[in-house]
């Protein structure tokens, strides 16, 4: 925790949307306490809160930077740092700071639904791996759950030091991902997880996210309309609740001092008027009910903006090397529009860290019941889309009737090979074979692949999985064949065939992999 010289009194003025208290004391944001990595190699931001013109500096190493707060915020830059023993940085204003065990290496968020959120603890090999997970320089800020109708400016958390002890709370994949980089580069990992199970892409996307996408204009409008509408009904309650207390106050004058005594002489009179078959007269009460409030305009975990605006915005600009996601079970059912909404996720988020077009690393769906092939297309579209990012394909690790796998491991650690090729320069295959091309000779069809590795293989006998259709666009099971770095497909009564497809299926029994030991995408040559 960090630890301070001194503790005036301070001021705590909050609006109704207010993003961030207003301080008298120097305090640097929550990502910055003992314990947290910062990301070296790059410039530092360290940023907190304040009184409005208080001069504060932030020193680390050699480096001794100052600013003036305004609007009861601050903010430094700090040069690069390298890697090595743990640091101090002292924090000066009216106050002092003191943030002691602070780590440099990689940083990392990670982020997505419950099969990110998955806890350690939770996973199949568990009781194996929780006791070797004895890793100091690993350590993990879990943003805890909130939403909100703005851009907050602080996420609720902690750095928490990896140990068999703690480990359980950990984002499984996270850590698996966490500790591959850590063994292999041997510097400190932080890993920032910021998930919520259940919940869309759209939920982890800014409003300004949605901009310039026509199909999805809807969800900018539905966060809008959700704050505007709170401020217009707000209007209306504030007018129904005084009209509700008014009539309170007059019925207490009328009736509250000697309500037992009205209430008696209601009751005879009800007697009296039921003896003479006559109506009684209405019962004396207050008046009811008392209006509600309109919903806050946080909203759900499920509207749009509500998760971007509450557990990323306040883990920007921290400095982080890249991000790794595990989403998308929630919008299957939207699988083409996902084309659109995943790629501008991504976009959004590095427009707004500003750090150019940093790793995005993903998971692609696994296999279940509930989850068509078109979400995992969407995301074997987005690697074309968008560079910098890879893709962890795991059809050999899915559960039909369970959505959250219990193997994680192979998930981190696939997620790591992108990570130590693409960002880190290590020379090794990190995706398992992806559908390049196709061409037709007579009644067969050639696929040529990328990734192949040190070449195709088809694990555990023959391989499986394709379909192929002719000029009438009906699939049908195909023979398939590894030749070099193709597959070559064909089926009896498809003499002159138009399309391929692999995987195609919510739960696909698929086998084709690459010698490295990674599958392949499921896929279609005929994407519309």
């Amino acid at each position: 925790m960090r630890s301070k010289t001194h503790c005036p009194a301070f001021l705590l003025a909050v609006a109704a949307l207010a993003t961030c208290p207003l301080r008298a004391e120097v305090t640097p944001n929550p990502l910055f306490t003992d314990g947290a990595v910062l990301q070296r190699g790059q410039p530092i931001p360290v940023w907190g809160t304040a009184r409005d013109g208080e001069k504060v500096t932030v020193e680390i190493d050699q480096q001794k930077v100052s600013t003036t707060a305004a609007a009861g915020v601050w903010k430094v830059m700090l040069q690069p740092l390298k890697e090595g023993a743990p640091r101090t940085m002292t924090i000066r204003g009216d106050n002092s700071v003191v943030l002691r065990n602070l780590l440099v290496g990689e940083v990392w968020v990670c982020s997505g639904q419950s099969n990110m959120a998955w806890q350690f603890n939770r996973i199949d090999n568990a009781k194996q791996e929780g006791p070797k997970a004895d890793y100091p320089k690993i350590r993990m800020f879990t943003v805890a759950r909130k939403t909100a109708a703005k851009p907050l400016s602080e996420a609720s958390g902690r750095w928490i030091e990896c140990s068999p002890e703690t480990v359980g709370d950990f984002s499984a994949v996270g850590y698996f991902f966490a500790r591959d980089l850590h063994k292999k580069l041997r510097v400190p990992v932080g890993m920032i997880h910021t998930s919520w199970g259940g919940t869309p892409a759209e939920a982890w996307t800014s409003l300004e996210g949605f901009a310039g996408h026509p199909e999805l204009a809807a969800y900018a409008q539905s966060a809008g309309k959700r704050l505007n509408g709170y401020q217009e009904a707000m209007a209306t309650y504030q007018d129904r609740l005084a009209d509700f207390q008014q009539k309170s106050r007059e019925w207490n004058q009328t009736f509250g001092k000697r309500h037992q005594e009205a209430l008696a002489a209601w009751k005879k009179a009800e007697a009296d008027a039921k003896q003479a078959g006559l109506k009684p007269s209405p019962r004396p009460a207050p008046p009811s009910p008392q209006p509600k409030a309109p919903p806050h305009p946080d909203g759900t975990s499920g509207d749009p903006a509500a998760l971007f605006n509450a557990m990323v915005a306040p883990i920007i600009p921290y400095g982080i090397k890249g991000a790794i996601w595990y989403q998308g079970e929630s919008n299957a059912k939207k699988a083409r529009q996902y084309r659109t909404l995943f790629p501008a996720l991504i976009a959004d988020w590095r427009k707004r860290w500003n750090l150019g077009d940093f790793p995005f690393f993903f998971v692609q769906i696994a296999p279940h019941q509930t989850q068509p092939p078109e979400i995992r297309e969407a995301q074997f579209l987005t690697l074309a889309k968008v560079k910098n990012t890879a893709m962890a394909v795991i059809t050999d690790h899915g559960n039909a009737t369970d959505i959250h796998p219990l193997r994680k491991e192979p998930v981190g650690q696939r997620l790591a090979l992108a990570a130590r090729a693409l960002t880190y320069g290590e020379k090794i295959e990190y995706s398992g074979p992806l559908y390049d091309s196709m061409k037709t000779e007579k009644d067969r069809i050639i696929l040529n692949f990328r990734h192949t590795g040190g070449g195709l293989v088809a694990k555990g006998g023959d391989l499986k999985g394709f379909t192929i259709a002719g000029q009438d666009g009906k699939f049908v099971p195909a023979r398939a064949e590894i030749r070099g770095s193709t597959v070559v497909v064909s089926a009896e009564g498809v003499a002159d065939p138009k399309a391929a497809r692999y995987g195609w299926t919510h739960v696909p029994d698929v086998n084709l992999f690459n010698k490295e030991g990674l599958p392949a995408s499921p896929f279609r040559t005929d994407v519309d």
